[in-house]
């Protein structure tokens, strides 16, 4: 069975998906994007600034599913140019403590709302 998990705290999907569903312990996250809940607006002063946003949605979810960076197992980041690597790479690892998640990072072609990263995670609560 599987369990369906949407915050207000993190923006609403824009198309048809939940926030996260929790299935046999995993909890899978769609990607979020630098999108401020509060305004519904992206934040772009910086790539920094934009991963941080994402990271507080993705923390949003996380909560609300009773878990937290600690219970992430997987992680994708999705990059619009692979020159701002380093600083959403530093910006991302200020968000866990320790035993950091799988992950990869994928350069794409384009991104929802324009922006120049996205990131989805899966966490085990089991």
């Amino acid at each position: 069975m599987k369990q369906i998990f949407n915050t207000n705290n993190a923006p609403a999907p824009i198309g048809p998906y939940s926030q996260a569903v929790m299935a046999n312990g995993f909890l899978f996250l769609s990607g979020q994007v630098a999108i401020n809940p509060e305004t519904g607006e992206v934040t772009e002063s910086s790539i920094a600034a934009e991963t941080h946003q994402v990271m507080r949605n993705i923390k949003a979810v996380l909560m609300e599913a009773s878990c937290t960076f600690a219970h992430v197992v997987k992680t994708t980041i999705f990059l619009t140019d692979m020159s701002l690597f380093a600083e959403v790479n530093e910006a991302y690892a200020s968000y866990f403590e320790n035993n950091f998640p799988a992950r990869e990072t994928v350069a794409v072609k384009g991104l929802p709302k324009g922006v120049n990263v996205e990131i989805s995670m899966t966490a085990y609560r089991g």
